[in-house]
């Protein structure tokens, strides 16, 4: 039977990472996400595991990634500032295709901002933070309930693909509570990696079969294997020719194109004669998805379509909807747009972007958007 529970945000994803099997959890504190390693803290070793608090959010990623070398199941929480500590070691996880978690609950930045005020600037972060171009999966809940879930399924997805996968709140989410059904165990789909290799004398780490994903047995298994930051050959020895670079770069990345059906995931409201579509991610697609509702009940032609998967950026169901309206409003808690400047690039023109964006460290309201949808359907009625 599924149980009702009042939860907050940071719970969830703590609950949820015990259920989905973490094993080790290394973290430094930090508003507005310390709550998930405190709980993991206290729970961890009634399970086998263990939490180690760490000198910086450096070091955590660092030994997190230490112990998927291991074979065990790991995560790291913290937010903007601690998460660009770890950019480095983020892009070497995602080079040696180990995969781990990461949750960052946003907060006002620059810098220190306001650690008790929420925001969505660390979009393009989560991407492009690190140098160079390397895979990473980032999902943005919108709900605590979905808090639980998305955690379940960022372990599932780093485990399939070995890959990092970040888990992308913000304080306001990070913080609500809410009621939330909580599934049985035995009726949870829970991943874990491959390990399948082939003999000893036969295998070697980084040639893939068909699936594209590497099986990298724990270390101390039996199976001795060199894992490195460097561009590397099958072998995982550093390889510098231009064939082994080309081939290298292009197998980590492209593993995410080739299921791009399996991991992008959208949450949306179609409608057949849309003009207008609204776009929103996180909390904000809360009072977002409200003013949608709100705006069909006084009949404008409106839609609403949610990135739930932000990286991979869900391209094809975004230019759909431009197929479909003649102007996107994308609300944000940034200055920049940085979701809007994307939306923009994805669909070349074939619809108008609108940004609306606020960066007071206060949430956007259900009227801020409605009056917003309302004014653009007003100048779509002008210039028919």
């Amino acid at each position: 039977m599924n149980n009702k529970v009042l939860m907050q945000g940071n719970q969830a994803v703590a609950e949820a990472a015990l259920v989905a099997g973490v094993k080790v959890v290394a973290g430094y504190p930090i508003t507005p996400s310390t709550e998930v390693i405190e709980i993991l803290s206290k729970k961890l070793p009634s399970v086998g595991g263990r939490f180690i608090q760490m000198e910086d959010e450096i070091a955590s990623i660092g030994v997190i990634i230490g112990a998927s070398a291991a074979g065990k199941k790991a995560l790291t929480a913290t937010s903007g500032p601690g998460f660009s500590l770890m950019q480095e070691l983020l892009g070497y996880a995602a080079m040696v295709e180990l995969p781990i978690v990461i949750y960052s609950a946003q907060r006002v930045g620059p810098s220190t901002g306001g650690a008790t005020l929420p925001q969505q600037a660390d979009i393009m972060q989560t991407k492009w933070g690190s140098h160079g171009e390397s895979p990473r999966i980032v999902i943005c809940p919108s709900t605590v309930e979905e808090s639980y879930d998305l955690t379940i399924t960022a372990f599932n997805l780093a485990e399939k693909y070995m890959v990092p996968v970040v888990i992308l709140s913000d304080e306001i989410l990070a913080h609500m509570r809410e009621s939330i059904t909580v599934p049985e165990k035995n009726s949870l789909k829970i991943i874990n990696r491959r390990n399948d290799p082939p003999p000893q004398e036969e295998y070697l780490p980084y040639k893939v079969d068909h699936t594209g994903i590497p099986v990298l047995p724990p270390f101390g298994s039996g199976y001795r294997y060199n894992i490195t930051g460097m561009i590397h050959g099958d072998n995982g020895i550093p390889n510098l020719a231009p064939a082994t670079i080309d081939k290298c770069i292009r197998r980590i990345n492209n593993k995410l194109d080739k299921y791009y059906d399996d991991i992008v995931m959208v949450e949306e409201i179609k409608r057949e004669k849309s003009k207008i579509a609204v776009l929103a991610y996180g909390s904000t697609a809360r009072p977002a998805k409200g003013a949608v509702k709100m705006a069909i009940e006084k009949e404008i032609d409106v839609e609403f379509i949610r990135p739930i998967t932000m990286w991979p950026f869900p391209e094809k169901e975004v230019r759909e909807v431009a197929n479909r309206v003649g102007k996107i409003l994308v609300p944000e808690m940034n200055l920049l747009g940085q979701v809007a400047n994307l939306v923009r690039q994805v669909i070349e023109g074939k619809a108008e972007v609108v940004k609306f964006n606020k960066v007071s460290g206060e949430p956007i309201t259900v009227e801020e958007i409605l009056y917003q949808i309302e004014e653009i359907n007003k100048k779509q009625r002008r210039e028919r």
